[in-house]
């Protein structure tokens, strides 16, 4: 019987995921990605430069082969490794098949020259790679998985506030939009539900082995000595 993630059970996390997208959907239809972008960037003092330029590799990649080896060497956890790997699997190759499908410039070629001026030295990147965010994509995705696979389902809000606040240094970086960060989230969530549903059910998508017996095959090939008849 095949098992299926416990989305009930963690519902604060997903209504809040819902209620993020929901808030962030109406912010850019009133007012449109620039004006966004820009009204989430008005406070930056060097405190919080510091923080967010190291707090945002807990989207990238080596942070989450760290946790899945922790997940799956240290506590022995094999399923929640195994969902947390494939979880990190599938929102990078949604998240880099519409980068190469969407020219989106980020946000250093975007804006014109004194249109935004809180762009980080050695951070900002320009390159047309900004639609969808890859880091939030991860972060929301490792997060999915650990809220729906924790026994204690109480740090639910916590694991959501650690996801978004990947998704806002990428705006704070000024290497995304809020759309991109809002879609990399949607992604993220949807690979952290599948990635729990094929780590569960491993065992039962398994293809049932071919059994091979030489010697029964042989004797049906060429026929037993009791099975032949004299004259």
């Amino acid at each position: 019987m095949k098992r299926r993630p416990d989305v009930c059970s963690c519902s604060w996390y997903f209504c809040s995921v819902l209620l993020m997208t929901f808030i962030s959907g109406l912010m850019l239809m009133a007012h449109g990605k620039s004006a966004c972008f820009i009204s989430l960037n008005n406070y930056h003092p060097f405190w919080l430069n510091v923080f967010f330029i190291n707090y945002t590799f807990v989207g990238d990649g080596i942070f989450a082969f760290c946790l899945i080896a922790i997940a799956w060497l240290f506590f022995k956890r094999k399923e929640e490794g195994k969902a947390l790997l494939i979880s990190f699997i599938l929102s990078g190759l949604a998240t880099q098949i519409i980068k190469n499908l969407v020219n989106a410039p980020r946000p250093k070629l975007y804006f014109e020259a004194g249109q935004y001026l809180h762009f980080i030295d050695g951070v900002s990147l320009a390159n047309n790679s900004s639609f969808p965010s890859g880091h939030t994509a991860t972060a929301f995705a490792l997060a999915t998985v650990l809220v729906l696979m924790a026994r204690n389902k109480n740090a639910q809000l916590v694991v959501l506030l650690a996801a978004a606040t990947v998704g806002y240094s990428r705006i704070y970086l000024a290497q995304h939009f809020l759309l991109d960060v809002m879609i990399g989230a949607v992604i993220g969530t949807a690979s952290g539900i599948l990635a729990v549903y094929f780590a569960l059910n491993l065992n039962a998508l398994k293809l049932p082995a071919i059994k091979w017996h030489p010697a029964k095959n042989n004797n049906r090939q060429s026929g037993s000595p009791s099975s032949i008849q004299t004259a």
